[in-house]
């Protein structure tokens, strides 16, 4: 306690040191005060024009918040004239501290006329930097530290592809080697919790964990930045892997005491959590949205945020309400308002923007849709963001649902329409083509007449594969829960003769009698693998080409007039079969294909094979308790237009350069493969040997005679001999 010698006491009180007693029962500003806001640069009034103004003020902040009762409080001073003015500024206390946050993030900067813009903060802030001191006190300059590159595996000189394999508790990453068992990169046991997930450029490897997530990558495999979400089950990330979105189903707990994490009182109950990549800094977090209706719990369509191409913008459906749309990095609304849209039900951005000619980029574009409601068709819609341009609508009658498929450029959108006649007892599909990219955006009208079991677009490309049934099997609910009877078919954009043609989509040819219900492109289009995925009795397996050379018999079907029939080079290229398949993934490159069966589905023969993009199986490997295999992602490549075209013309040179560092491989494989055996063989002589040495010895010494060894036996000569027999001969005609 403070002594003071009352003979030498000061004769002002404000001369008292009372610095002990502050500084021991001094307030933490941190807590108790989260709910008050300090609103600056209000209008001065005299109490003539106060209560006019504080109904104003009360305007603007009720939508906010619930104000506790008489801490609507404006403090007032009399000025040099001797008259009771307001100080320009006012405290205002919320119920909550969430809503005083909410207050910060809407009010701030709100405009009240030419001169006054409102500067609105929390008042624990106010006392935080209050506190800072007035000189500059420079941050020490930490020495650098060269971070290991994260793309440092597109240096191989082999131009090999990774992957990824998770199998019981140890994760792995591998080197393709095409026909010879894969090269361990990295191995790791219980490196995850749950399972493994690359970002979009294959820059980072995620794990997941019971507190968060964590990055991995570089030569080493370091840790490169962990994100402190407790339970994650999803992540996405967007397109350029500048930011990370993570869901967890259990809500975020901040407590009032000891809270060492990243969250704020704001973020409490909230779900979703947006980071930045690079720093690590939580961006802002968002609540699940709760379905219509009163014991509705919060659901999840994953993923809730869809990115634009350009990471400018990220939004989000309310399911029969509105999109919201986000901008970044500021986290902040679109407008500060959501767009308002009856009905809606998804929307889907384009998967490119281009930029003009200045080099400005153009606006990005999304497309939704909305059901037939009351006299109302049902609605497809294109929209430009920001400034929410609506570019082009479809009307459509007898909808049950639609589905949105871009093409990977952004040259199509076409809109699969589930319909029923009008008794409402027939069901079929048709599909309504938008060619965005030509004047007005046509629309065509593809008639199917079938239920659509399965889209997809060739990348980069102007065909697309569709798969149809009418088996009455099907139900959209549960496929590839029996084997259905499908039909494939393979379409073509018909750019006819002359400037006036009109252009449409044609079918190349359709396959009949199948069971196969996926479609999986080759990233570099062309090649098609079509699959029967988690069926109880079929897992087929077929390759097809759309641009095979024509032998002589299909050539004879190309007309006299030069045209060429698309049908012609479309060819079986091979059939296989993967028992218990449940998953299928092409490698970036294009020329390989992984089929696996995951434990997660099915425990029977679980494992994993490589196929070539021909449908020759290269690999196969079982694996007990194998739960994934993913391939590493390329970034796109950095070669222009006119580079891979001078590759493509000397392609003949450099696939007879690579074939030669495949013999070169294969052959240090083998040799590599006899020097083991050879190692192993001289092993076991030297143990032999030892053995029977010791073995004389024993007898020896026991009195028995040791067998005389025959000058035959020892020249004699051991001999390793190769024993081939053949297990399965197959024949296959190709006409």
């Amino acid at each position: 306690m403070a002594r003071f010698d009352i003979n030498n006491l000061p004769e002002h009180e404000d001369d008292l040191d009372f610095s002990d007693i502050e500084e021991r029962y001094q307030l933490s500003f941190e807590e108790g005060f989260d709910n008050i806001v300090v609103v600056d640069n209000i209008p001065l009034v005299d109490e003539t024009k106060e209560e006019k103004l504080l109904q104003f003020l009360r305007k603007i902040f009720k939508n906010v918040g619930e104000i506790r009762e008489n801490h609507f409080v404006m403090p007032k001073a009399v000025n040099e004239k001797g008259k009771l003015m307001s100080k320009g500024f006012m405290f205002i206390e919320f119920e909550t501290a969430e809503q005083a946050t909410h207050a910060v993030k809407t009010i701030d900067g709100f405009k009240m006329d030419k001169s006054h813009t409102l500067a609105v903060n929390r008042f624990t802030d106010v006392e935080k930097y209050s506190a800072v001191e007035e000189e500059f006190q420079a941050p020490v300059e930490e020495e650098f530290v060269e971070k290991e590159h994260l793309k440092s595996w597109l240096a191989d000189e082999l131009g090999r592809d990774q992957m990824v394999i998770y199998r019981h508790n140890e994760v792995q990453v591998l080197w393709n080697m095409q026909k010879e068992q894969p090269q361990i990169a990295h191995n790791k046991p219980h490196w995850t919790e749950t399972y493994v997930q690359w970002s979009p450029l294959g820059s980072y490897l995620t794990t997941f964990h019971a507190q968060g997530v964590a990055l991995w990558g570089g030569e080493s495999w370091k840790k490169i930045i962990r994100f402190v979400h407790p339970g994650v089950k999803l992540i996405d990330y967007s397109p350029n892997e500048r930011y990370l979105v993570t869901w967890s189903n259990e809500p975020i707990v901040v407590p009032e005491e000891n809270n060492e994490g990243p969250f704020g009182p704001e973020d409490n109950g909230n779900q979703i959590v947006i980071w930045d990549v690079k720093s690590g800094a939580l961006l802002r977090t968002f609540p699940s949205l709760a379905p219509p209706g009163p014991n509705a719990r919060p659901t999840v369509s994953w993923p809730v945020f869809k990115w634009s191409p350009s990471e400018r913008y990220f939004a989000r459906v309310t399911p029969g309400t509105q999109i919201s749309v986000y901008e970044a990095p500021s986290m902040g609304l679109l407008n500060k308002k959501s767009i308002k849209i009856d009905g809606v039900v998804d929307f889907e951005w384009a998967p490119s923007s281009a930029a003009d000619k200045s080099g400005k980029p153009k606006d990005d574009m999304l497309a939704y849709w909305t059901p037939e409601v009351d006299n109302q068709p049902a609605r497809v819609t294109l929209l430009n963001i920001p400034s929410q341009e609506i570019v082009r609508t479809k009307n459509l009658f007898n909808v049950n649902d639609c589905k949105l498929h871009w093409q990977n450029q952004g040259d199509f959108l076409c809109v699969k329409v589930d319909r029923h006649t009008k008794n409402k007892k027939v069901t079929y599909s048709n599909l309504e083509i938008f060619r965005v990219r030509e004047r007005d955006i046509p629309v065509e009208v593809v008639e199917v007449k079938e239920s659509i079991l399965a889209f997809a677009w060739e990348p980069k490309g102007e065909r697309f594969a569709v798969i149809t049934t009418s088996d009455p099997n099907f139900t959209s609910a549960t496929p590839g829960s029996t084997t259905l009877k499908t039909s494939a078919s393979f379409y073509y954009l018909d750019k006819g003769k002359g400037k006036d043609t009109l252009q449409s989509f044609k079918v190349i040819k359709t396959l009949t009698g199948k069971s196969c219900n996926t479609i999986f492109w080759s990233p570099k289009g062309r090649n098609v693998v079509l699959a029967t995925l988690r069926s109880q009795t079929v897992w087929d397996l077929e390759f097809y080409d759309l641009d095979f050379e024509p032998l002589e018999s299909a050539a004879a079907k190309v007309p006299t007039g030069g045209e060429k029939d698309p049908s012609a080079y479309l060819q079986l290229l091979a059939s296989g079969e993967h028992y218990g398949v449940t998953d299928i993934e092409w490698d970036p490159s294009g020329r390989f294909v992984a089929t696996s069966a995951s434990m997660w589905r099915h425990t029977m023969e679980n494992g994993y094979q490589i196929w070539d993009f021909k449908g020759q199986m290269l690999y196969k490997e079982s694996l007990e308790k194998f739960k994934q295999l993913v391939w590493r992602p390329r970034p796109k490549t950095l070669l222009s237009k006119d580079q891979i075209k001078n590759i493509r013309k000397n392609l003949r040179e450099y696939s007879a350069r690579f074939e030669e560092q495949d013999m070169e491989s294969s052959s240090l494989v083998s040799s590599t493969e006899r020097a083991r055996r050879r190692q192993l063989l001289e092993e076991w002589s030297n143990w032999r040997k030892r053995v029977e040495a010791d073995l004389a010895s024993d007898r020896a010494a026991a009195g028995q005679q040791t067998a005389a060894v025959s000058a035959d036996d020892e020249e004699a000569e051991e001999v390793d001999e190769w024993i081939e027999e053949v297990i399965d001969e197959k024949e296959e005609i190709v006409a």
